[in-house]
């Protein structure tokens, strides 16, 4: 495959956003979050991309790493973005449980530099949900990279990762997202985990529309 904060809510960050389950992505953003832009989010020109850079859906996730149910629908999501062949990734970085997530987030955007992204992110998406900075930097080790290094990379291109975590965040706000994992498959979000069935149909009815 190519590679190209808001605060916990209380109790339900792992749950996704039920409310929203297959809204329209275009029109809730037009009654709820004017200053947001669908473009701007499957579209960000510092966001790695997985899949087929020129697929004709994207599929986008806001996740984070110590999310549990991003974790175990994550195995199935990338099997899925393999077999289509036709599906344009992004995996939108959201640490919205604590520091921890935050220090994953910025040593696996680290590894775009080095072509190490994808083992980055896969070694950490293995793990069991919640991580210590220690299990980290561990989990990275074994699977062969240098945190360290992917630390430092992330620091020379500081303005770029810090800059795109941040207009994450704010367009999970602006989405009225309550926590990970949330979808976007083209114009439709899709709250909480999806199976490979239900993601599959959101593909398909992506495409019927097309």
């Amino acid at each position: 495959m190519t590679v190209t904060r808001r605060a916990v809510l209380g109790g339900g960050a792992g749950l996704g956003i039920v409310a929203l389950g297959g809204i329209g992505l275009s029109r809730f953003l037009r009654s709820s979050a004017p200053d947001a832009d669908v473009h701007a989010v499957l579209f960000d020109p510092d966001q790695p991309v997985l899949g087929n850079p020129q697929g004709d859906v994207t599929v986008a996730e806001f996740f984070d790493y110590q999310c549990p149910f991003c974790k175990r629908g994550h195995d199935d999501l990338m099997a899925e973005v393999e077999a289509d062949g036709n599906l344009r990734l992004i995996m939108k970085d959201w640490p919205i449980f604590g520091g921890a997530s935050v220090i994953a987030a910025q040593m696996v955007l680290g590894g775009v530099a080095s072509d190490d992204y994808l083992g980055a992110q896969a070694a950490l998406m293995a793990t069991p949900a919640r991580l210590s900075e220690d299990d980290v930097r561990s989990t990275l080790s074994a699977a062969g990279l240098d945190p360290d290094v992917l630390l430092g990379a992330y620091g020379r291109d500081r303005a770029r990762w810090d800059g795109m975590l941040g207009r994450n965040a704010q367009q999970a706000a602006g989405l009225g997202l309550q926590g990970t994992p949330a979808f976007i498959v083209e114009r439709t979000i899709h709250a909480g985990a999806m199976d490979r069935t239900a993601l599959r149909r959101a593909i398909a009815a992506a495409r019927a529309t097309d």
